[in-house]
C-alpha cells in the first residue's frame, strides 16, 4: 500500500467514525466493485421506500457508489489493507450486510468493540457445502437464504458439526430478480432461422480446472469456425490469477467480427441478448437460465469442490442435480459436438421454457420481492438491536 492510499483510507476510518450513532446503524461491506448488483435491491428499498440512511464500506477505490449523490447513503473507501482490520475489530453498527464469507477466519473478523448483529446475504444460487469453504457461514448471525436448498444444507450442517443456530430468513435472489425485469423490458428476440446464427454466451467459473483457464482456446474457436457469435465473459478472479488466459483469447481472436471479449460482468447485455449459455460449475448460468428461461450447456470439468468434507453433509448441491433439468451435459472431451448440442437446446427451447419455470418457483424464494423482504427483515433486526443496547 502506498503512503497516500494509506493516508486516504485512515481518513476515510475517521470519517467512519465521526457519524452519529444513528447515521451508521445499518451497514453493508462491499469486497468490490460489482458487490453493488447483490445489495443494490435492499439499498434502494431501505433508503426510498423505509426512509432508512445506510453506510456503505468499500474496499475498492472504483467503487461507483463513491461517486454517487444520494444522501441517504454513505460511502467510504477503507480498501482492503490494515485500515480495513481495524475498522472490523472497532466496528460500532448495529447490522453489517456482507456478501463475503469465511468472517473470523482470514482477515475480517467480528467487532472486539460492539455487539454487531451480522447477515450474509448470498451472491449466488449454488448451495452452501461444496463451492463455500467449511464453516464458511458458522459466525454469521442471519442468513439471507436464496431457496429451501440453503435452508436445508445449512440446517444439516448445524446438526453434522454442532454449530450456532443461525436465523435463516427466506429471502430470494436479488441479481435474479434485476435479471428477470431486465429481461421483461427488454423483450428480446433470440435469432434463429435464416442466416443469422444464435448468439453464444461463454460464462464459466474460475479455477485451475475450469473451463477458460484449460480449454478456452478450444471451445471459443469450435464455436467461431461454426458461425456462431461468440460473447466471452471471464469470471473477475480468472481475469486477476490467470490473466494468460484471457489475453489469449483476446490475441487470437479480437479481430474477429463475431467475437467479443466482456469483463464487465455488471453489465446484462450479453447475458439477455443471447440464445445460449456455456459454462461449467458457474452460478451465474443457474441465474441465466432462470432469468432467461433458456438452456444452459455444462461441459463437465472436475468439479469446484473448496470443501473436501461435502459430503458430510447428505443434501446433493444444487449444482449437480439442476444440470440436466436445465440444459445439457458434455464431456471436454468432446467438445466438437458443442455446436450439434447447441441447435437441439435451442430447437427445443420451448419446452425447456416452461420447464425452468416450474423449478424456478421451487428453488427461488420471493421471486420479483427479494429486496423489498431483505430490508424488511434488515430494518427489524437492527431495530431489535438498537432497542437491546438501549435498555
Amino acid at each position: 500500500m502506498s503512503f497516500v492510499n494509506f493516508i486516504r483510507e485512515w481518513k476515510e476510518l475517521h470519517r467512519f467514525y465521526s457519524l452519529e450513532s444513528d447515521a451508521r446503524s445499518i451497514a453493508f461491506y462491499a469486497e468490490d466493485a460489482t458487490s453493488m448488483v447483490h445489495f443494490e435491491p435492499i439499498i434502494k428499498e431501505l433508503t426510498e421506500n423505509l426512509g432508512r440512511v445506510v453506510c456503505y464500506i468499500t474496499s475498492s477505490q472504483d467503487d461507483p457508489i463513491l461517486v454517487a449523490k444520494n444522501d441517504k447513503i454513505r460511502a467510504f473507501c477503507v480498501g482492503s489493507g490494515v485500515i480495513r482490520t481495524r475498522l472490523f475489530l472497532d466496528l460500532k453498527v448495529d447490522v453489517l450486510v456482507m456478501t463475503m464469507p469465511d468472517l473470523e477466519t482470514f482477515h475480517i473478523k467480528r467487532s472486539r468493540a460492539y455487539p454487531v448483529h451480522y447477515v450474509y446475504l448470498f451472491h449466488s444460487i449454488v448451495s452452501t457445502h461444496l463451492i463455500y469453504r467449511k464453516g464458511a457461514f458458522d459466525r454469521f448471525d442471519t442468513i439471507l437464504c436464496v431457496g429451501p436448498h440453503h435452508i436445508e444444507e445449512i440446517r444439516a450442517t448445524e446438526t453434522v458439526y454442532g454449530s450456532k443456530a443461525k436465523n435463516l430468513i427466506e429471502h430470494g435472489h436479488g441479481r435474479l430478480d434485476a435479471l428477470i425485469g431486465e429481461h421483461s423490458r427488454r423483450k428480446q428476440r433470440i435469432p434463429s432461422g435464416g442466416d443469422e446464427k444464435t448468439r453464444v454466451l461463454v460464462a464459466p467459473s474460475w479455477g485451475p480446472n475450469g473451463l477458460l483457464e484449460t480449454r478456452g482456446y478450444e471451445i471459443v474457436k469450435i464455436l467461431l469456425d461454426a458461425g456462431y457469435h461468440v460473447t466471452v465473459r471471464p469470471h473477475p478472479v480468472t481475469t486477476r490469477k490467470w490473466p494468460k488466459a484471457v489475453k489469449t483469447l483476446k490475441a487470437e481472436f479480437q479481430r474477429n467480427p463475431h467475437f467479443v471479449l466482456e469483463t464487465d460482468i455488471r453489465s446484462q447485455g450479453s447475458l439477455q441478448s443471447s440464445g445460449c449459455m456455456i459454462s461449467d460449475w458457474s452460478g451465474v448460468a443457474l441465474e441465466y437460465a432462470f432469468a432467461l428461461e433458456r438452456p444452459v450447456l455444462f461441459v463437465d470439468m472436475p468439479k469446484k469442490i473448496n470443501n473436501p468434507n461435502f459430503e458430510d453433509i447428505s443434501c446433493e448441491p444444487l449444482e449437480v442435480a439442476i444440470r440436466t433439468k436445465i440444459g445439457d451435459v458434455v464431456s471436454p472431451d468432446q467438445l466438437n459436438t458443442v455446436p450439434e448440442k447447441i441447435e437441439s437446446l435451442c430447437e427445443n427451447h420451448h419446452d425447456f421454457k416452461e420447464r425452468i419455470r416450474q423449478i424456478r418457483s421451487r428453488t427461488v424464494f420471493n421471486i420479483g420481492r427479494s429486496g423489498a423482504v431483505g430490508a424488511k427483515h434488515i430494518a427489524r433486526i437492527a431495530d431489535e438491536c438498537k432497542n437491546r443496547i438501549n435498555r
